[in-house]
């Protein structure tokens, strides 16, 4: 198989040295120069290709791109990828705004590749434990979900100031809502469709950036659950946990600690399962990488679809139209 990388950020180097962990040699790399990266970091493509001209990088006929460029261009490759006939793992959020996904669509069904959304929690241990666990009903039907996840935006790219990073520009699809939108997916994938979303974003001024530091949003589900998203580029250390109360029980997990616990309300038990001992944060990222090889072989359907991956924006897209018009937004059916 051979993989074009477009972007060799933190992401698209994670994934360069997850393919190469995972025996894969043909690796080629597309990135336009723009950001300046370290030379150590540069010194890690010795031996592979680099373009910096999208077709050129596609004439080399890739069988898969990975888009991990910043959020708003990710259309800018995908579309020409997709066309080319090329398997595609989008970073999340899948874009940074609706109005190309239908181009998308159709650049898909002509080439005839396949499409995987970057939501790497869906291969979390603990929470794919969790998601079995609601699936046995042992906890009966979710009720209330409430996640936290805060981390302090310049300790996340030493190399870099924060400022000049997609996280921090909206010109490049940054943003706390748009950055940290992972809960939005798997909160689907554990408790069901979000149908309406009210929203509240904040700029504190405490980073001096451009976009919001600090967002929340009110979730209401499908099958009658309701839900809490807090989000912020301002905690110091950083935390990231669920707490999901259900008719029958209660869990919780925690990604800093890897815990998942379970709360029996027949027994009164509790059951706390830490994570396997050589558990650490690329297992998610690997065996991401993994899946999607097989999706490139055609051995598996993509575990998180295109449509996952626009469900989300327009999630995260309805948290900052709620905060701007004051009022509940409904997502479309």
């Amino acid at each position: 198989m051979k993989f074009l990388i477009a972007g060799f950020g933190s992401i698209g180097r994670r994934h360069f040295r997850n393919l190469k962990a995972l025996g894969q040699k043909d690796i080629l790399v597309y990135r336009t120069g723009r950001s300046q990266l370290p030379a150590e970091q540069l010194a890690e493509l010795e031996g592979h290709r680099v373009e910096h001209d999208l077709d050129a990088a596609l004439a080399h006929k890739p069988d898969a791109v990975i888009v991990a460029n910043p959020s708003a261009l990710h259309m800018d490759v995908a579309i020409p990828a997709a066309q080319a006939g090329c398997h595609l793992l989008i970073e999340k959020p899948i874009a940074a705004a609706l109005d190309r996904l239908d181009e998308l669509h159709v650049a898909l069904a002509s080439g005839r590749g396949r499409l995987l959304t970057g939501f790497q929690f869906r291969f979390n241990p603990a929470l794919q434990l969790a998601k079995e666990r609601l699936a046995s009903g042992a906890l009966g039907r979710p009720l209330i979900a409430r996640v936290h996840w805060g981390e302090y935006l310049p300790d996340w790219h030493p190399w870099e100031h924060y400022r000049q990073s997609y996280s921090a520009r909206s010109d490049l699809g940054g943003g706390v809502a748009l950055t940290l939108c992972h809960p939005f997916d798997y909160l689907r994938w554990l408790v069901g469709e979000v149908d309406a979303v009210q929203g509240f974003t904040r700029n504190t001024g405490t980073l001096g950036i451009e976009v919001e530091e600090q967002a929340e949003a009110h979730l209401v589900f499908a099958g009658g659950a309701t839900g809490t998203v807090q989000l912020d580029y301002l905690q110091r250390p950083k935390a990231h946990w669920l707490e999901l109360l259900c008719t029958d029980g209660y869990l919780q997990w925690d990604d800093t600690t890897g815990y998942v616990k379970f709360f029996d309300n027949a027994t009164g038990k509790q059951e706390e399962l830490p994570p396997a001992k050589d558990y650490e944060r690329n297992v998610m990222f690997m065996e991401q990488m993994r899946h999607f090889i097989d999706v490139v072989a055609g051995r598996a359907e993509p575990e998180v679809s295109l449509e996952d991956g626009i469900r989300v924006l327009q999630i995260a897209l309805a948290v900052h139209q709620s905060a701007e018009e004051g009022a509940p937004v409904a997502l479309p059916a």
